[in-house]
C-alpha cells in the first residue's frame, strides 16, 4: 500500500515537472541524479553543468546568502514542481481491519463454536424429544414459549463476542489515534533554520523547499538533501546512509554533498536545498522498502536505513509508537534496545502461570460433568444410548463444553493487557504535562523502577542562563564586573573582538519580551554569557560582527569534547592573521606563553605563574561554582602562511586576554527533587565536562553530595586510570570498586559516561540489577542514553542525535521532571498491581464457584454469559477505574521494587486469598441452603433450557455487588487501613462503580433469559448489597493479620536471576512468549499463544527424556552467548537470536538455520512472521533426530 502512494507521488511529481521544467534553470530529475553522485564527481559536475555552487543557486532562482525571497506563491510552486518535504505515511489500519484482528483471539473462537453449535442445536428439533428412554434430558423443556428460547444462550453468547470484539478494536483504534497526535505533535516540533529573505528564521521541516537556505550545526539531522556552499570545519556521521562509521569532512571543493537523514557531528555552515520528501536520497531508499510500509511515521524524512552498522542509530523521531499494532510491534521488535521491561517480564511469567491452571481446571471441569452425565444415565439409570437420543445428549454435551469454556475464559485475566495499556497510555497523556514527552511506552514504567540517575549538570540541574560575575583581566582578580574605565583600552578592544567574532553568530543576545524581564540569550548558552560580559562593560558587539561577516572569517576550529576549546582566524588588513580562542581555562592556559599586562602589553607568562594563577584565581572561582573560561589570541604572519591543518602548532603560543567566571545558579526546585530522589532510593550521579572544584560546588548546593559523607567525586582521566588495567582494558572488577561511591564524575567525556552507565548496569556487586535513567543533550551523549535504561533527552538544548537516542524528552530541560517522571512509573507498576489484586480474587472465586458447582451440580451457578459479562465488562472497566488513580507523593516515600521483587507481594496475595475466602463461603452458603433462607425454589439440578431462577439471580447478584465493593478494596495494595483516601480524586473510578451498579441493575431486573436473571424483590436487594458490603468490614479484617506470619504465602510473578538474559540472548521460550508479548497492546492474544507455545514446548521436552539436561543446556548456552554479544554489541538492536535456543547438540541443522537468520538485521521485521514457522520447523527437526 505504502508502495503505491509513494509511485502515485512520485509520478505525480514528473508530471508536474514537465509542465514546469522551463521554470528553472534545472529539472526534479537531474537534481536527483545529482545527489547521487559523490565526492569529486559532485564537484565536476556541479562545475561542468551550472558553474560552480553560486550558478546552481542562479537556476534555483535563489541566493546564497540572502535565500529566497519566501513568497507564498513561489513556495507553493516549489512544492508543485520539486515535491513537498514530507514522506506519505502509511494509511492506519481501519476499524473493520481491527475487529477482524479482535476476532482471532483463540478464547472468543471457541465461544463463538460453542454459541453457533448450542444455537444450531436449539432449532434442531430431535426426533427422540418426546421419548422417555432420553432420560432427564428433557425434564422441564416441555414448559409453554420455553422450548424455543433454547436459542437465546447461544445468541447472547455472540452478543457479548461481539462486545468484547467492539471493546477491543476500539481500545486499539484510539490508542493508535492517541499516537498518531503524540507523532504528529512531535512532528511539529520539529523545526530547521533557514535564510529566508536576508532573515534568518526558524520553520517546520515539512515546510523546507528545493532552493532554500539552511544553516547547518552541531547537533542536527539533516532533513533534506543538499550542497554546502559555506562553512568551517563540518564533519557528517553518514552512517545511517553507508554503514560507513567514520566521520565524513565536508568542504566545498572536495565534497560537498549533504544527505537527508545523516547527522552533522561537528562545524557548522549553510547548504543549499536540492532535494526533498521521497527525491531525497532517504525517501527514494523509502520507495524502494515499499515507502511508508514499516517506518510510517518518518514523515519527515527522519528516516533512516537501520541496518547493522547503523546499530548505533536510533529510530527517527518519528517512530516513537506511532505504528499500527501489528507494524509497531516489528519496530518494537527491531528497536526492543534493552531486555524486556521489568513489568513486561513479570507479568508474561505471571499469565503463562494462570493461563495453566485455567486450562487444567477448565479440562477437568468437561471431563468431570460428561463422566457424571455418563454414568449417572447410563450405569445408574441403565438406560440405553438410542440414535433418537444422540442430538439430545449431543446438546447436553455442547452445553458442559460451554460452561468448560466460560471456566476457562474467567481463568483468563483478559483484562490485564487492556489494563496495562490503558495505564500506560493514561501516564504518557498525562507525562505530557509534566513535561515528559515519552518516546517509548514501556519507559514510562521501567522509570519506577530506577535506582541510578545520572545526570548533566548545565541545564539540567542549573537553570543554563550564563552570566559572567568574576573576571581576571590586567593582572586583577575582580569580584564583580570591573568598571569599564578600569581596564585597559588595549585590553577592552581584544577582548570585545575575541568575544564577539569567536563565537557562534548564530548566538545574541535579544531585548527581554516582557518589560522589565531578563534579556533573551538566544544560541549557546555559555557564549550568551560572554557576550553578556561585552554589554555589562558597556560595549557593544554587533559593529565588530558587522565588519567582519560570517563569510570572512578565514579558518574555524569548533569547540568539540576534545579539544574543550574553540578558535576563529581572521585575515587582518595587512595581510597578516590573526586567531582568537576561548575555551576551559585550565586546558587554554596551558598553551600560553604571554598574558596582557596591567598596561595591557604582553609579559612572559612561566608554568609557574600558571600554577600560582590556578591556585589564586581559578580555583577560588571554581569553589564559588563558577565555571571558568580563558579567552586568548595569537598573531601570524602573512608569509608563510601557516599550515592551519596542524592543530596542535596552531593551538599554542598564546596570548591570555582575561580569565572569567560564569555563573550558572542551580535550579532552585532541584535541590528538593534531588532530596526526593534520595529518598526514594534512587541515587543521583552529576557527570559533566567542567572542572572538578566546580563540580562540587554546585553537587554539594544541589544536595548531591552532603559535606562529611563517604563519597568519590573523580576526573575522566582519574576515572580511566583506575577503571582500566595495565593493557588499558576496562575491567568490571576495578569499576564495580568505584561505582558504588561515585557522586560526581567532572572533566568527563562522553565515552567515560558511556563507560560509567555501562558498568553500573553489569555490575553484579548488588543483589538487584541496577535501573540506570541517563540525561544527555548532545550528539556524542547517543551512546550513553541508549545504553541506559531509560534515556532523558533535553527538548531544549538537546540535539536532534541525543533526541533520538532517548526514550523521553524533558520538554523543560529540568530535573524535576525526572522526578515526576518516577512518580508516574511507579504509579504504572501499582495500577497494574491493584488491578492484578482485583482481578485474581474475581478469577479464583469465579473459578471454583462453576468448577464446584459444575461437579456438584451439573450446573455452573454462574451462566456462561453472566460470566463474560462480570470477566469482560468488568475486567475492563475495572482496568480503567484502577489504572488512572493519580500519583501521590507517596510513592516516592519507598524504595524501587528491582527485578527480582514479584508482582503479587505477600500482602497482596493475603488479600486475594483472604477476599477469596469470604465471597466462596458466602457463595456456596447461598447455592446450598440460599433457597431455604430467601424460601425460594431450588435452582439446582434445573433441567436443560428451564427458565432462570430467582435462587440462581441471587448467587450472581451477590457475587457482582462482592466485587463492587472489593474493588474499592484493592485500591489499596500495600495494607493500608483507608481504602477511601483520595476516591474523589479520580472521578473516572467513581463514576465507573455508580455505572457498573447501574447496568447490574439493570440486567438483573430486565435482563430475563440471555442473562438466566429473573427479577429480584426490593428485601432480596438489600441482601446482596449488605453482603457485598461486609467486603469492606472483611478488608479491614485481612489488614490486622500481620502478613509477616503468613510465612506459607507463596508470591507470584517473580523474575529470577536466570531470566535476567539480557533479550539478544533469552533461551527459546522465553523469546517466544516474548514475541506475544510485545502483543501485549492488542488484546488478549498474548495469553494463549503463551499458552500454546509452551504446551508445544513442553511436548518437545517430553520426547527429549532428559529434561533437565536440555534446559540446562538452554541456560548454558545462553549465558556463554550473553558475555561473548555483550562485549561485540553495545548497543544493536536485539536480534531474535533461536540459534541461541536450538543449541542441543543434536540439532545444528536448527541451529544454523537460526544463525543464519539471526545474521540479517534487514530481515527484522520479517522476524515476528518468521519466528512461529522457524520454532515449528526446528520442532520438527528436533523430533525427527529424536
Amino acid at each position: 500500500m505504502g508502495d503505491m502512494t509513494n509511485s502515485d507521488f512520485y509520478s505525480k511529481n514528473q508530471r508536474n515537472e514537465a509542465n514546469h521544467a522551463g521554470e528553472f534553470g534545472c529539472t526534479l530529475q537531474e537534481l536527483r541524479s545529482l545527489m547521487e553522485l559523490r565526492g569529486t564527481e559532485a564537484v565536476v559536475k556541479i562545475k561542468e553543468t551550472y558553474g560552480e555552487t553560486e550558478g546552481l543557486c542562479r537556476h534555483l532562482k535563489t541566493s546564497p546568502t540572502e535565500g529566497l525571497a519566501g513568497t507564498a506563491a513561489d513556495l507553493e510552486k516549489r512544492k508543485l514542481i520539486f515535491g513537498k518535504n514530507f514522506i506519505p505515511p502509511k494509511k492506519p489500519k481501519t476499524f473493520l481491519q481491527l475487529v477482524w484482528e479482535a476476532l482471532q483471539d483463540v478464547t472468543l473462537i471457541i465461544l463463538e463454536i460453542a454459541a453457533i453449535i448450542s444455537l444450531g442445536l436449539s432449532f434442531y428439533q430431535p426426533p427422540g424429544e418426546g421419548n422417555e428412554g432420553c432420560g432427564t434430558a428433557t425434564g422441564g423443556a416441555e414448559d409453554e414459549g420455553e422450548a424455543e428460547a433454547g436459542w437465546i444462550e447461544g445468541a447472547a453468547i455472540l452478543l457479548s463476542v461481539i462486545c468484547v470484539v467492539l471493546v477491543t478494536a476500539f481500545n486499539d483504534w484510539s490508542k493508535e489515534k492517541q499516537f498518531r497526535g503524540l507523532q504528529s505533535r512531535i512532528e511539529q516540533e520539529q523545526k530547521f533554520t533557514v535564510v529566508r529573505g536576508g532573515q534568518v528564521i526558524q520553520i517546520p521541516v515539512a515546510e523546507i523547499v528545493v532552493g532554500d537556505i539552511a544553516q547547518v550545526k552541531y547537533g542536527d539531522l539533516l532533513p533534506a538533501d543538499g550542497i554546502f556552499i559555506q562553512g568551517n570545519d563540518l564533519k557528517i556521521d553518514e552512517s545511517s546512509l553507508t554503514g560507513e562509521s567514520d566521520q565524513v569532512r565536508k568542504s566545498v571543493d572536495k565534497d560537498p554533498m549533504l544527505l537527508s537523514g545523516t547527522h552533522v557531528m561537528e562545524g557548522s555552515g549553510r547548504m543549499l536545498v536540492t532535494a526533498v520528501g521521497v527525491n531525497s536520497q532517504t525517501g527514494i531508499i523509502f520507495t524502494l522498502l515499499g515507502a511508508g510500509g514499516e517506518e510510517e511515521e518518518k514523515k519527515d524524512k527522519k528516516a533512516k536505513q537501520q541496518d547493522g552498522a547503523a546499530a548505533m542509530e536510533m529510530q527517527p523521531l518519528k517512530s516513537a509508537e506511532g505504528g499500527e499494532g501489528d507494524d509497531k510491534d516489528k519496530k518494537k521488535s527491531n528497536m526492543h534496545k534493552k531486555e524486556k521491561s521489568v513489568l513486561q517480564g513479570k507479568l508474561t511469567k505471571l499469565a503463562v502461570q494462570i493461563g495453566k491452571a485455567g486450562l487444567v481446571m477448565s479440562a477437568i471441569t468437561v471431563i468431570i460433568l460428561v463422566l457424571y452425565f455418563a454414568i449417572d444415565t447410563f450405569v445408574v439409570n441403565k438406560k440405553q444410548w438410542l440414535p433418537e437420543c444422540t442430538p439430545v445428549y449431543v446438546q447436553y454435551f455442547v452445553k458442559f463444553f460451554i460452561i468448560g469454556v466460560t471456566v476457562l475464559v474467567v481463568a483468563v485475566p483478559e483484562g490485564l493487557p487492556l489494563a496495562v495499556t490503558i495505564s500506560l497510555a493514561y501516564s504518557v497523556k498525562k507525562m505530557m504535562k509534566d513535561n515528559n514527552l515519552v518516546r517509548h511506552l514501556d519507559a514510562c514504567e521501567t522509570m519506577g523502577n530506577a535506582t541510578a540517575i545520572c545526570s548533566d549538570k548545565t541545564g539540567t540541574l542549573t537553570t543554563n542562563r550564563m552570566t559572567v560575575v568574576q573576571a581576571y583581566v590586567g593582572d586583577v582578580h575582580y569580584k564583580e564586573i570591573p568598571d569599564p574605565d578600569s581596564v585597559p583600552a588595549k585590553t577592552l578592544d581584544l577582548l570585545v573582538n575575541a568575544i564577539a567574532i569567536n563565537s557562534a553568530y548564530t548566538t545574541k543576545i535579544l531585548p527581554p519580551e516582557k518589560e522589565g524581564g531578563l534579556p533573551r540569550q538566544v544560541g549557546n548558552k555559555t557564549e550568551c554569557g560572554l557576550l553578556g560580559f561585552v554589554l555589562d562593560l558597556k560595549q557593544d558587539y554587533e559593529p565588530v560582527r558587522n565588519l567582519i561577516p560570517e563569510e570572512k572569517l578565514y579558518k574555524v576550529y569548533t569547540f568539540n569534547s576534545v579539544r574543550k576549546s574553540m578558535s576563529t582566524v581572521i585575515k587582518m588588513p595587512d595581510g597578516s592573521f590573526r586567531m582568537y580562542s576561548k575555551g576551559a581555562s585550565e586546558i587554554v592556559l596551558k598553551k600560553c606563553s604571554r598574558i596582557l599586562n596591567a598596561a595591557g602589553e604582553p609579559r612572559i607568562f612561566r608554568p609557574r605563574d600558571r600554577d600560582e594563577m590556578v591556585k589564586k584565581v581559578i580555583e577560588p572561582m571554581a569553589c564559588d561554582g563558577l565555571r571558568t573560561i580563558c579567552v586568548a589570541f595569537r598573531d601570524f604572519n602573512s608569509s608563510p602562511e601557516p599550515d592551519w591543518d596542524n592543530e596542535n602548532d596552531i593551538l599554542s603560543d598564546l596570548t591570555c586576554i582575561c580569565v572569567v567566571g560564569i555563573e550558572d545558579p542551580v535550579r532552585p526546585e532541584v535541590p528538593e527533587a534531588i532530596r526526593k530522589c534520595q529518598r526514594a532510593g534512587i541515587t543521583v550521579r552529576m557527570v559533566t565536562g567542567d572542572n572538578i572544584n566546580t563540580a562540587r560546588a554546585i553537587a554539594i548546593k544541589c544536595g548531591i553530595i552532603h559535606p562529611g559523607e563517604d563519597f568519590l567525586c573523580l576526573e575522566g582521566k582519574e576515572f580511566n586510570r583506575r577503571i582500566r588495567n595495565e593493557k588499558g582494558e576496562i575491567e568490571q572488577e576495578r569499576i564495580d570498586k568505584i561505582w558504588p561511591k561515585l557522586r560526581v564524575l567532572a572533566r568527563s567525556s562522553p565515552t567515560d559516561k558511556h563507560t560509567l552507565v555501562k558498568g553500573i548496569i553489569d555490575s553484579t556487586q548488588v543483589e538487584q540489577r541496577q535501573v540506570v535513567a541517563v540525561t544527555g543533550d548532545g550528539t556524542n551523549d547517543g551512546p550513553a542514553l541508549k545504553k541506559a535504561d531509560v534515556g532523558f533527552a533535553m527538548g531544549i538544548a538537546g540535539t536532534d542525535v541525543a533526541k533520538e537516542a532517548s526514550d523521553i524528552i524533558l520538554t523543560d530541560d529540568n530535573f524535576s521532571s525526572i522526578v515526576k517522571a518516577v512518580m508516574w512509573g511507579r504509579n504504572v507498576y501499582d495500577s497494574i498491581s491493584k488491578f492484578l489484586q482485583f482481578q485474581l480474587t474475581v478469577n479464583i472465586v469465579a473459578v471454583i464457584v462453576a468448577f464446584t458447582g459444575a461437579c456438584i451440580t451439573q450446573d455452573s451457578p454462574l451462566k456462561a454469559v453472566q460470566m463474560l459479562w462480570v470477566n469482560l465488562i468488568m475486567d475492563t472497566f475495572a482496568s480503567l477505574a484502577l489504572a488512572t488513580e493519580p500519583p501521590t507523593e507517596a510513592l516516592l516515600l519507598r524504595k524501587p521494587y528491582g527485578r527480582n521483587k514479584p508482582l503479587i507481594s505477600r500482602t497482596m496475595m493475603k488479600n486475594i486469598l483472604g477476599h477469596a475466602v469470604y465471597q466462596l463461603t458466602l457463595i456456596f452458603t447461598l447455592l446450598f441452603v440460599g433457597e431455604k433462607m430467601f424460601k425460594i425454589d431450588s435452582g439446582r439440578n434445573a433441567p436443560l433450557h428451564s427458565p432462570p431462577s430467582e435462587h440462581y439471580t441471587i448467587i450472581f447478584n451477590t457475587f457482582v455487588m462482592m466485587q463492587l465493593f472489593n474493588e474499592i478494596n484493592a485500591r489499596k495494595i500495600h495494607g493500608e487501613r483507608n481504602v477511601f483516601d483520595g476516591i474523589f480524586r479520580n472521578p473516572i473510578f467513581c463514576t465507573i462503580v455508580l455505572g457498573t451498579f447501574a447496568i447490574q441493575i439493570v440486567i438483573v431486573q430486565f435482563g430475563g433469559k440471555p442473562f438466566s436473571c429473573s427479577p429480584l424483590q426490593l428485601d432480596q436487594w438489600m441482601w446482596c448489597v449488605f453482603i457485598g458490603l461486609g467486603e469492606l468490614v472483611w478488608g479491614q479484617v485481612i489488614a490486622t493479620i500481620p502478613t509477616s506470619r503468613l510465612k506459607f504465602l507463596k508470591e507470584a510473578g517473580r523474575l529470577t536471576e536466570k531470566e535476567e538474559v539480557p533479550e539478544e540472548e533469552l533461551n527459546e521460550d522465553v523469546e517466544e512468549i516474548d514475541h506475544a508479548e510485545r502483543e501485549l497492546r492488542r488484546g488478549q492474544i498474548l495469553w494463549f499463544r503463551g499458552l500454546n507455545r509452551i504446551q508445544t514446548q513442553i511436548e518437545v521436552v517430553n520426547t527429549f527424556k532428559s529434561g533437565t539436561s536440555f534446559q540446562g543446556a538452554l541456560r548454558r548456552q545462553s549465558s556463554v552467548t550473553s558475555q561473548t554479544q555483550d562485549v561485540t554489541n553495545i548497543s544493536s538492536p536485539s536480534h531474535v537470536s533461536l540459534s541461541n535456543a536450538l543449541s542441543s547438540p543434536t540439532s545444528t541443522s536448527a541451529a544454523a538455520a537460526g544463525r543464519e537468520f539471526h545474521t540479517y538485521p534487514e530481515t527484522h521485521n520479517m522476524i515476528t512472521l518468521c519466528t512461529v514457522d522457524t520454532l515449528h520447523d526446528s520442532l520438527q527437526v528436533l523430533l525427527t533426530y529424536s
